[in-house]
């Protein structure tokens, strides 16, 4: 277990290690597949890579391409294993069920969000039809979807992470939290626009949040709810369409 703080990736990653370590140590029948993910690599930029290669592609090829990819966009950016370095770390500090680093690495929605990092990355350098590989091999393989034109902060954590869906132009801040079917998306009736989501908001199981509105910091919209309007700062949205309540006096509606 890690400490409430956020720690560098390259101290996180001597933490994985001694658990990697202790689990090869105890168990002979996970030491290969535990060297093969972890011990083999030199930090948590090339274990990163390795999994989205395993998790997204589906033969030789394919594993060999999106590994390739993901290290060179690490490589190139040491900002993307910062941001997985929070983004693991946030599994761990949230999530009761995380007890450790290691599982939490392996989880499918950490290995999600750090292939949408990467295509998004490739994104921004005009390298589009191999982002929108990206996205469709983590659709296809790993039931997350998220546009590589969306805007995602760290500290996110994406929880069980199946059937969520992130279009484009959606903007997600620091430190969110996303359950399983949740869907964000654009409208066209607002011009194509996407949701804002703040900083700390908690979107529950099969929310969704379609169009030119804003979810503030620290806001959460409960299961199954359809927001149609925005939800202040520190409000509760619930329903279908989603009501608010529990608002702050400060932005408790009128």
């Amino acid at each position: 277990m890690i400490a409430d703080n956020i720690t560098s990736a390259e101290s996180l990653w001597r933490s994985i290690r001694r658990e990697a370590d202790a689990v090869a140590a105890g168990d002979a029948a996970l030491g290969r597949s535990i060297s093969l993910s972890i011990l083999d690599h030199p930090g948590l930029g090339t274990a990163v890579a390795f999994q989205i290669g395993q998790r997204l592609g589906t033969d030789s090829e394919t594993r060999a391409l999106f590994t390739r990819i993901a290290h060179e966009a690490f490589s190139a950016s040491p900002d993307l294993v910062e941001a997985a370095s929070c983004d693991l770390q946030a599994i761990v500090l949230h999530d009761p069920a995380s007890k450790a680093l290691l599982p939490a690495l392996l989880n499918k929605g950490y290995v999600a969000l750090q292939a949408w990092r990467v295509a998004n990355w490739l994104w921004r350098r005009d390298r589009t039809d191999l982002a929108l590989l990206l996205q469709s091999a983590s659709s296809e393989q790993l039931q997350v979807s998220i546009h590589p034109s969306a805007s995602i902060g760290t500290s996110v954590f994406l929880d069980h992470a199946t059937g969520i869906i992130v279009g484009a132009s959606v903007s997600i801040g620091d430190a969110v939290t996303i359950m399983q079917n949740v869907t964000l998306g654009r409208k066209q009736a607002d011009g194509g626009r996407a949701p804002t989501i703040g900083r700390g908001v908690l979107l529950s199981t099969g929310a969704t949040i379609v169009g030119d509105l804003k979810i503030g910091d620290y806001a959460k919209v409960g299961a199954g709810s359809v927001v149609t309007q925005d939800v202040p700062a520190g409000c509760t949205a619930i329903g279908v369409p989603a009501r608010l309540t529990n608002c702050p006096a400060e932005s408790a509606p009128t």
